[in-house]
């Protein structure tokens, strides 16, 4: 049997409903499901340095903040850096 390493988790969300707790929700939902249909041991998702609303998302959905990749994103004629967050099966567990 081949087990899952790991995922990469995509919950865009609009901007309107902005500060409602919609992205954490998103995130919640998508890595228990995950979790409970899958393999898989370790999630991971990552967002812009700027993008603060999403990075509180993914921290009040219980994903750890790895790190800040450097240049990882072509975005508006620049180069972006990015964060990676990253949830364990075990995580959830704790």
């Amino acid at each position: 049997m081949t087990r899952s390493a790991a995922g990469a988790v995509s919950a865009p969300v609009s901007s309107s409903p902005a500060g409602r707790g919609c992205g954490t929700e998103a995130h919640r939902l998508l890595a228990r499901y995950l979790f409970a249909h899958t393999t898989v041991h370790r999630i991971w998702a990552g967002t812009e340095v700027g993008n603060i609303a999403e990075q509180k998302a993914l921290e009040t959905a219980g994903f750890t903040r790895e790190g800040v990749t450097r240049g990882t994103g072509w975005r508006d004629g620049a180069w972006r850096d990015g964060v990676i967050y990253s949830l364990l099966r075990i995580d959830l567990t704790v």
